[in-house]
Parts: C-alpha cells; structure tokens; sequence
C-alpha cells in the first residue's frame, strides 16, 4: 500500500478516533467527577458520611472496573442501540467508552480529593462553609493539578479502548488497523498506525504533564 492510500485511511481514522474521544472525556467527566466527589463525601467521616450509600457506590465502581472493555463493549450492544439507535460507528461508541471509563475516572478522582489537607476543611467549616462551598472552593481546587494528572491517564485510556472498538463496528484507527492491516496483511500500514498512536498518546501526555507543572507552580506561588 502507498502513502497516497494509506493518506485518506489515516486521516479519516485520526478524525474518528479523536472525536469519539472527544465526546467520550466529556462525558466521563461529568459523570465520573460527582461520582468521585460522592466516594470522598460518603465515606467513614466524610461530610455526608453514609456508608450504605458508599459501600453501594464503590461496587458499582469496582465492578465497572474490573469488566475488560472488550466484553463490556458486547454487553452493551443493547444499550448502545437503545441511545443511539445503532451500534456501529463512531457516535455509538461513545455510549460503551464513557461507561467503561466513569468508574476508572472516579477512582482517580476519589484519590486525588483524599490528598487535600484535611484542615483547609476544617478551616472552611469552622468559618460557616457548607458542603457546595468546601467542594468548589477547597477540594476541587486544591486538587486539580491531580485532577488533571488523571484526566490525562484517563484519555489515554480511552484511546486504548477505541482501538478495541475498532473490534466490533467502530470506526477510527483501531478499526483501520483490523481492516486493511490485519485483515489484508499491510504490515506497513500496521505500523504507520501504530506509530500514528503513539504520537497522538505522547502528545496528550506532555500537554497534561505541562498543565499539572503550571498549576502546580501556580498553586506554590499563591500560597
């Protein structure tokens, strides 16, 4: 295969995969962030300590976690089809990747809360703070270069999951590389792909690496 015909192969597989991507970090975040917050909150000595209610969380999130994608991403067939109304292409599989990456994000956000001292609660608590006021103007903040650490682990995951999805009727790379170069034995295109990842991962990486040292830095110099 020449370059003039992987080209087009490539492109639309980069475009497809970054958009499921895209849509699916958006999604984890706003379902995996209260669900993270809600762990830290309902624990043992939490401020909205209820340890049925924690107890119920973390298996949902253990659970969710412990299910390898590529099963998860067949059991959700019905699912899928039922939001989207297919399960084939980039948009349906949005559904299985947010599902599949919400409780691995709460788990990392449910750490990076736990990091926050304590006392800034406490402090915040002491001058008539409720719990919306410590969430968004303590936890949240002091934790969001770790925030961000895990969000950026979180996407690269994500992209690890789309190239499953390519498996069973998604599109983007991960599909590209089982057509045209598992499935016609383009070893050359196999690795242009791979390579193409690994760019794309390397990238998300630095960015997220350099958003943590900022607002580390930023953190050091206010306080």
């Amino acid at each position: 295969m020449t370059w003039e015909e992987m080209r087009p192969l490539l492109e639309q597989g980069t475009v497809d995969t970054l958009y499921m991507v895209l849509w699916s970090t958006v999604v984890t975040v706003i379902g995996g962030l209260p669900l993270g917050v809600l762990l830290v909150l309902t624990d043992k000595g939490g401020l909205l300590q209820n340890r049925p209610v924690n107890k119920v969380l973390g298996a949902i999130v253990n659970i969710g976690r412990s299910l390898p994608f590529i099963i998860l991403l067949v059991a959700l067939i019905p699912v899928t089809t039922l939001v989207v109304g297919t399960f084939i292409g980039p948009t349906a599989m949005i559904v299985p990747l947010s599902i599949g990456a919400i409780p691995f994000f709460a788990r990392l956000v449910e750490t990076a809360i736990r990091e926050v001292d304590h006392g800034l609660v406490e402090a915040v608590q002491s001058m008539g703070g409720g719990i919306p006021t410590i969430v968004g103007k303590v936890l949240l903040p002091q934790a969001l270069p770790s925030l961000i650490a895990a969000l950026t682990t979180t996407v690269i995951t994500l992209i690890s999951y789309s190239a499953l999805a390519g498996a069973v009727g998604g599109e983007g790379l991960g599909s590209k590389v089982i057509t045209y170069g598992y499935q016609r034995f383009e070893t050359g295109f196999m690795l242009v792909t791979v390579v193409l990842l690994i760019v794309i991962v390397t990238i998300i990486q630095l960015l997220g690496d350099l958003a943590v040292r900022l607002l580390a830095r930023r953190g050091r110099t206010a306080s």
